[in-house]
């Protein structure tokens, strides 16, 4: 690919951060990160302020669309910790597809592409290390489409709530031992590669 001028960033945005650098409210924004972003920088997609991981930025306003308004799905994992041990029976029940609310009134099945039991990274830091002394599972979620909260709905749904949500993935760009905080810009043909983007052809 030619060079554009264009920046590509993945970042690991921390836990209690929101994904945008300007907000009206006394929150911890991106520009609270250790890196001299270039202007016009913006995050592709959203974590809400308690979930964690992999967030894209960039200068590029196309990514947007390619990634997420495309009727192309794109994978997308992550990991989650849940209250109490999760039983061969409730992954089960995960894995076939769980009702979740979108709506007031409306309700989807949401099921996941694959759904596993995982470990904790060693490399995370811990955020309330008391969970460590109470029964509680990890899961490895990987999903192709995003309603809002779903991971969060779909693990309560089988009786587990959400205690910390961390996406490790999305296609083949993945957060690796990537710390809370850290930046890493990437050149304009490893982003598109790893995400399986392709321009439109122009005309």
């Amino acid at each position: 690919m030619p060079d554009t001028g264009l920046r590509y960033f993945m970042i690991h945005k921390p836990y209690n951060m929101v994904s945008q650098f300007v907000s009206p409210d006394k929150v911890r924004l991106l520009g609270a990160l250790d890196f001299d972003f270039p202007e016009g920088t913006h995050a592709i997609g959203r974590l809400d302020g308690h979930s964690e991981g992999l967030l894209l930025l960039t200068t590029d306003k196309r990514i947007t669309r390619l990634l997420f308004e495309s009727e192309q799905p794109h994978r997308r994992s992550y990991l989650v910790q849940v209250r109490r041990v999760v039983t061969p029976e409730k992954l089960e029940q995960l894995r076939n597809g769980v009702s979740i609310r979108i709506g007031e009134a409306d309700y989807y099945t949401a099921k996941p592409k694959a759904v596993t039991l995982a470990a904790k990274p060693e490399y995370l830091p811990e955020l309330q290390p008391h969970y460590r002394e109470v029964p509680h599972s990890w899961l490895l979620l990987t999903l192709t489409e995003g309603k809002f909260h779903q991971v969060r709905k779909m693990v309560a749904a089988i009786g587990h709530p959400c205690k910390r949500l961390i996406r490790v993935s999305i296609e083949d760009l993945e957060l690796g031992e990537l710390l809370p905080g850290q930046v890493r810009e990437l050149d304009q043909a490893t982003f598109f590669g790893k995400l399986k983007l392709v321009l439109p052809p122009e005309g």
